[in-house]
């Protein structure tokens, strides 16, 4: 009896050191939303609120830099942190923005959010670590995750994303003013060496493709960017070669995707891969593919390999970074009519429509990754990466295709969007458009 009594007491001792932990307030932050999510800020950086409209422009900085501003006679950068992470923006034009002005290492930044809400205040003992499901903003600029009061925050970490490096400096080319320094997303080594005033008009594009839809120009697609540079320019000049907005980032970049990007390979399109694909000699066939999405380039190309080499052990390792699309995936269910005919002889009829039969889901593992993170998978006879590689920083596209040698077997090949291209003198071009595919020779 005693010894249940001293259990009891030891469990309220350590509900209680729970409470006090919990009410404990050491660590205060100013919260707001973005894009309908509540983030923080601690508030040690917060250096007041504010609303403005009118920021005077800075010419070569970087799109989420919204301008400059005289806060009381200070002149200080304007960051919109809603374009810094790619998040859509609601706002009537009318409307003053709300601002958070920000104090990180004797700098002054105003930083636009949605809505500004309150101080809270929580034990930092409370505070998770950060996980890429929680936000819709690269991991690396979030400190963690608390819950208080049935709200989750997401907290920000303003020092990480305001403190450059000098030797990041150099790799994004700082841009000064008397204001300070604003920097713009690196440009390729092409767009370095140009210097006429067409080169520049395309080195400018470089860089808005990069600040507003992540495509970084190499040597893997500066091809096509040439060759797309000269129809933009035809008609245009001056200020319209520029690129603007998000909408003249999506024209310009209209006719880069691959065929079929997002939905089940036509007949014509399948049997065009199907004829680039080797007469693989091992039992056994292993795939990577990257940027799977809901499976449709998926199940295409399972259907397309079950056909060619039917006796043949094919395992493929479907990988995308959405975790909602990944996860979709294995269950869908389709109509017949939405169908290829190479993959209608795989399907059987359900209560909810079409779906491939057992030998085909068999094929796939569905799993979460990114690709820029390590895996540990076996060598590997293919790697489907369509329209992937330029969306990765310069330095991640080098080091993906270096992954990419690594895991291919002798004679193994890659297949890159159709505008994409490998070179080197390990990689063998052995089909055009609109198939990209390369074989690892050494």
């Amino acid at each position: 009896m005693a010894a249940v009594i001293k259990d009891l007491m030891q469990v309220n001792a350590d509900l209680q050191e729970q409470k006090d932990r919990v009410e404990s307030v050491d660590f205060k932050m100013v919260t707001f939303s973005l894009a309908g999510k509540d983030y923080g800020v601690d508030i040690m950086n917060v250096k007041e609120i504010a609303k403005a409209d009118k920021f005077t422009y800075v010419p070569n900085a970087a799109s989420f830099v919204r301008g400059v501003y005289n806060l009381r006679g200070d002149i200080i950068p304007i960051i919109d942190l809603r374009q810094f992470f790619h998040l859509p923006v609601d706002k009537k034009s009318e409307a003053l923005e709300n601002m958070l002005i920000l104090h990180i290492n004797d700098q002054v930044y105003g930083t636009i959010v949605d809505k500004i809400d309150k101080v809270v205040g929580i034990n930092h003992e409370t505070i998770q670590p950060p996980h890429p499901i929680f936000g819709d903003i690269n991991i690396k600029f979030i400190s963690g995750v608390v819950e208080k009061q049935g709200d989750l925050y997401i907290i920000l970490d303003v020092i990480r994303i305001f403190t450059v490096s000098e030797e990041e400096k150099n790799k994004r080319g700082a841009v000064s003013t008397d204001s300070g320094e604003y920097f713009v997303p690196p440009p390729s080594e092409q767009s370095q060496q140009r210097s006429s005033t067409s080169d520049s008009a395309v080195s400018f594009v470089e860089e808005s493709l990069a600040a507003l839809k992540h495509f970084i120009v190499t040597p893997v697609n500066d091809k096509w960017l040439q060759k797309r540079f000269v129809e933009w320019s035809a008609g245009r000049s001056g200020d319209a070669l520029q690129l603007k907005s998000g909408s003249d980032a999506e024209n310009f970049l209209g006719n880069f995707n691959s065929p079929y990007t997002e939905e089940f390979w036509s007949d014509d399109y399948g049997a065009a891969v199907k004829s680039v694909l080797p007469d693989f000699k091992s039992a056994n066939i292993n795939v990577w593919n990257i940027g799977c999405g809901k499976g449709y380039e998926t199940y295409s190309f399972a259907c397309i390999l079950k056909t060619k080499f039917p006796n043949a052990r094919i395992k493929i390792w479907a990988n995308d970074n959405d975790i909602m699309a990944v996860s979709q995936a294995p269950n869908m269910t389709y109509d017949l009519d939405d169908l290829p005919e190479f993959c209608r002889s795989f399907m059987v009829h359900g209560k909810s429509g079409y779906s491939f039969n057992q030998t085909i889901k068999d094929l796939i593992v569905f799993e979460y990754h990114d690709i820029m993170n390590e895996n540990a998978l076996p060598e590997l006879d293919i790697i489907l990466a369509r329209d992937i590689i330029s969306f990765l920083p310069a330095q991640e596209q080098t080091k993906v295709v270096e992954n990419f040698s690594e895991k291919l077997k002798s004679q193994g090949i890659v297949i890159l969007g159709r505008n994409e291209e490998l070179s080197g003198v390990i990689w063998h071009s052995i089909a055009d458009d609109p198939v990209s595919a390369y074989m690892q020779t050494a």
